[in-house]
């Protein structure tokens, strides 16, 4: 009786633990989010592209229109077991450069500088009739003809 008790009592306690586990939020961090000391060095009118990769690193993603833009983006998230994941920080770093490479220009963002996109929900509309399956494959049937011979 007392070895049943022990065995319920180590069940019990391993799912009390793995639900525990199971429910604490995991932290994501995506992007690259430069430290501030090192953004600190970034000297508007001074600094080069090379000394800002070699700082900063490469860039998330460089503008491919106007003057060369570097955008520095990162994004912290938590996901508590099956549920969707909540933005926690975000951040945009943007270096813009003159056309001889130098800075002229450094923006820091944030989440609450972010707006919400919706996406629109349309279908573009297309000529002709929807046809089933059966419908594609038996519609040919009848609608060739023999080659004439000969005239």
């Amino acid at each position: 009786m007392k070895k049943q008790n022990s065995i319920r009592h180590t069940l019990l306690a391993a799912s009390v633990a793995v639900t525990v586990i199971a429910c604490s939020p995991e932290i994501e961090l995506r992007g690259n989010l430069p430290p501030p000391e090192q953004l600190q060095q970034v000297a508007i009118g001074k600094t080069t592209r090379e000394e800002v990769q070699s700082l900063l690193g490469t860039p998330s993603s460089i503008a491919p229109f106007g003057d060369e833009t570097w955008h520095y983006i990162s994004n912290v998230t938590e996901r508590t077991a099956f549920f969707e994941p909540e933005v926690k920080e975000r951040k945009v770093i943007t270096v813009v450069f003159d056309r001889n490479g130098i800075v002229r220009a450094l923006d820091t963002k944030g989440l609450t500088d972010g707006k919400d996109v919706t996406p629109v929900d349309r279908e573009t509309p297309t000529a002709g009739k929807e046809l089933t399956i059966l419908q594609q494959l038996m519609g040919n049937v009848g609608r060739f003809s023999k080659p004439s011979q000969g005239n």
